[in-house]
């Protein structure tokens, strides 16, 4: 089954520097009927703008993911680390015990387009730690990416879940195809562009739950960048 919720349904929130849009219920904006999809909490589509940005604030017992689409986000913690992340960029940073971050576009002109995913550990109480890699519009083209794991397998980020993260860019003509195992399910998210999953057509913002398929296929993207979350708890 695969069943698709569409990108004016999600929530959204504009607050003037920061236009935000939901997929599943986040601050102000509550649903019952989309309180997450198995580990994945989070999938915040995000816009800063320019020289503005989240100040200090505090997180734990979370995998935190930044997926970043356009400009630059600079990202200070507690923990002593200081990077600027960009397209092609992802950030892990688990938040543990306890943990103080602030987000800021530092950018005087352009505006900052990003994807923030929450996805709920399965060990609670660690210690704090932050990874960041970069993965080439190349390495994702045409071909689902691994840029997150339990195990770090491929050299993906390292997450506290039994969940892969893969991404993957798809043009006209591209295809890409996942085989999901009995056990499983699966979130498609379209970061950009559109593409059509098992011939059900989507479009940017657009998000899809998987539930009962084995095989999965992404094709006929339009300059497309999508995210497939492989999750523990399928049919």
């Amino acid at each position: 089954m695969i069943a698709v919720r569409k990108a004016q349904d999600r929530g959204h929130a504009n607050h003037g520097w920061l236009d935000s849009h939901h997929t599943f219920s986040f601050a102000d904006y509550y649903d019952p009927q989309e309180m997450g999809y198995g580990a994945l909490r989070v999938i915040n589509e995000d816009r800063v703008a320019p020289g503005k940005g989240f100040g200090t604030h505090p997180h734990r017992d979370m995998e935190i993911i930044s997926y970043v689409l356009e400009g630059a986000l600079a990202h200070k913690d507690s923990m002593g680390t200081g990077s600027v992340i960009r397209p092609g960029d992802v950030q892990r940073m688990s938040a543990g015990t306890g943990v103080l971050h602030s987000e800021f576009n530092p950018s005087p002109r352009e505006p900052v387009h990003f994807l923030q995913i929450w996805i709920e550990p399965n060990e609670y109480g660690i210690a704090p730690s932050y990874e960041q890699k970069s993965f080439s519009g190349d390495d994702k083209q045409g071909r689902l990416r691994l840029i997150a794991s339990s195990d770090a397998a491929e050299g993906s980020l390292k997450i506290h879940q039994d969940a892969r993260v893969y991404a993957a860019v798809l043009n006209d003509g591209d295809a890409a195809s996942y085989a999901l195992a009995p056990d499983r399910r699966a979130y498609v998210h379209v970061a950009r562009g559109a593409v059509e999953l098992n011939g059900s057509p989507l479009s940017a913002g657009d998000g899809a739950k998987v539930s009962g398929e084995r095989q999965l296929r992404l094709s006929g993207g339009e300059a497309a960048e999508v995210l497939l979350f492989d999750l523990a708890g399928g049919d």
